[in-house]
């Protein structure tokens, strides 16, 4: 009698758990889906500076169009930050750009031409990563001139630039030693005797003033910086790619390069121009201070992708 009332009370138990994890799992589901629920998502991140941020929210607007999973941690912070929250799993894709990121993976590169810069960078990019195709849009140093100044010296190009004797060039100090500056600009162009004016703000309002008030003839300023178009700055071509390309480029972890991501981030990067990006940081700098997420889903619906 005594075990006949043990044995119950232990099957009862027995049930009791049974029935407890099966309730719990009918709950809940499998502890594992949620991992692999978290497998497909691709965490999205970006360089602390708007422009990066609006790009990201360009990638992670046009992959929830195609219902792919993401996710944004954008405004990361400085390239070692990203990258490294890159290779320890916290980020699966960052807009970047070629020719700083191939500097960053191999700082003895000297390629400077898109195609080249692109070769390079496959070639650079660790194990487990991977960049897709380059945007034709750029941001990187450019050297620009006043429309007047421009038209009264026939000027299109950088090579132009040797016809007009003793111009004066502003720039940060560290342009006086870069290949693609004073050095470049006498080694590649045959440029000489350049008034070198150092202005340390990267191309910034002081640079611009000293441009429109005429005290220097040619500025260093970034190539998606709003005052160029607000200002109707002639940008110089460089034909002979003395600064390397700084092509925006999608990097991602292969893990989460499936084909149809890659279709997709490759048909946005088709898209983007250099234009683009001028108009998306006017808009966000301006008086309208447009958000990288409204930006980037106005940019989207008139490509098209939404």
């Amino acid at each position: 009698m005594t075990r006949s009332t043990t044995g119950l009370r232990r099957l009862a138990a027995i049930a009791a758990v049974s029935a407890l994890g099966l309730g719990l799992a009918a709950c809940g589901g499998d502890p594992t889906e949620g991992d692999a629920a978290a497998s497909d998502t691709i965490v999205i991140g970006s360089a602390a500076f708007p422009e990066a941020e609006i790009i990201g929210q360009i990638y992670a607007q046009a992959l929830e169009a195609e219902g792919v999973k993401v996710e944004t941690s954008l405004n990361t912070g400085p390239r070692e930050t990203y990258i490294k929250a890159l290779q320890n799993g916290e980020l699966d894709l960052l807009p970047e750009y070629t020719g700083n990121l191939l500097t960053y993976f191999d700082p003895e590169a000297t390629a400077t031409t898109s195609d080249d810069v692109l070769s390079a960078l496959q070639d650079a990019v660790p194990d487990g990563y991977e960049v897709l195709d380059p945007a034709p849009a750029e941001d990187k140093d450019s050297l620009n001139v006043t429309p007047e100044f421009a038209a009264a010296n026939n000027l299109t190009t950088i090579a132009d630039l040797k016809n007009v004797p003793g111009f004066s060039l502003g720039a940060n100090a560290e342009f006086a030693e870069r290949s693609y500056g004073i050095p470049g600009l006498e080694s590649v162009y045959g440029i000489t005797g350049i008034e070198f004016v150092t202005i340390a703000d990267s191309g910034g309002p002081k640079t611009l003033k000293s441009l429109l008030d005429g005290e220097i003839d040619v500025a260093d300023i970034y190539s998606t910086t709003p005052s160029i178009l607000e200002n109707d700055l002639v940008t110089l071509e460089d034909p002979e790619g003395l600064i390397a390309a700084q092509n925006v480029v999608p990097l991602i972890n292969s893990d989460k390069a499936s084909d149809e991501v890659k279709e997709i981030l490759n048909k946005v990067s088709a898209e983007l121009t250099t234009e683009d990006l001028l108009d998306l940081n006017a808009k966000n700098q301006g008086a309208d201070k447009v958000s990288p997420k409204e930006l980037a889903k106005q940019w989207l619906t008139e490509k098209g992708f939404l």
